[in-house]
């Protein structure tokens, strides 16, 4: 019982503290940064903080009028996939549960973002590039979802990888023949 606490913990924490610290920074950049889309530099033009409401998903993926729906029962959808994932997570899988907690505390904070009534969208504020060549403005919920999606496709791999490397070694393994059924011969 104590590791499935310890587990829980673990996993509870990054999702609350990815959440907590999403919101936060949502907050700041909701209040701070306005008026929406003026470029603030913090480190020349590498590094800006802009305000953006982003109604579609990651990388301003956009369906349509209905963008707000769709990405909630998709991101619902991953939810009930992560949580299966957890549940068959062995308490001693550290990184397996932190890429988990990463991906889903993300999931959680832009989800919020979406329902919040009044929502014009996920609020985007970091913006990173060189002129106009700039990655997609993002927030702190983004690098937890992408950051925990490469590090659970990492965990992933090196679980199957390891598996298969397991079963090549046990199939390498000489069977001995069964001597079968002895006859005396008398002698």
């Amino acid at each position: 019982m104590e590791r499935s606490s310890s587990k829980a913990r673990l996993f509870w924490s990054i999702v609350g503290a990815v959440v907590v610290l999403d919101g936060v920074t949502k907050y700041w950049a909701a209040r701070a940064l306005v008026p929406a889309r003026v470029p603030r530099e913090v480190f020349g033009d590498w590094v800006r903080l802009t305000l953006v409401h982003n109604p579609g998903a990651a990388f301003g993926l956009y369906l349509g009028p209905y963008s707000r729906w769709i990405f909630i029962v998709l991101t619902a959808v991953a939810l009930v996939i992560l949580g299966r994932l957890y549940k068959g997570t062995k308490a001693g899988h550290l990184l397996r549960l932190v890429a988990i907690g990463l991906v889903c505390g993300g999931a959680v904070g832009n989800l919020l973002d979406r329902l919040w009534p009044g929502s014009r969208g996920v609020v985007d504020f970091l913006d990173l590039g060189i002129g106009d060549a700039r990655w997609p403005t993002f927030n702190v919920a983004d690098m937890a979802v992408s950051t925990g999606a490469l590090l659970l496709a990492w965990v992933l791999w090196s679980e199957d990888s390891a598996a298969t490397e397991a079963d090549a070694a046990s199939a390498s393994v000489p069977q001995v023949p069964s001597a079968g059924p002895t006859r005396d011969t008398g002698t």
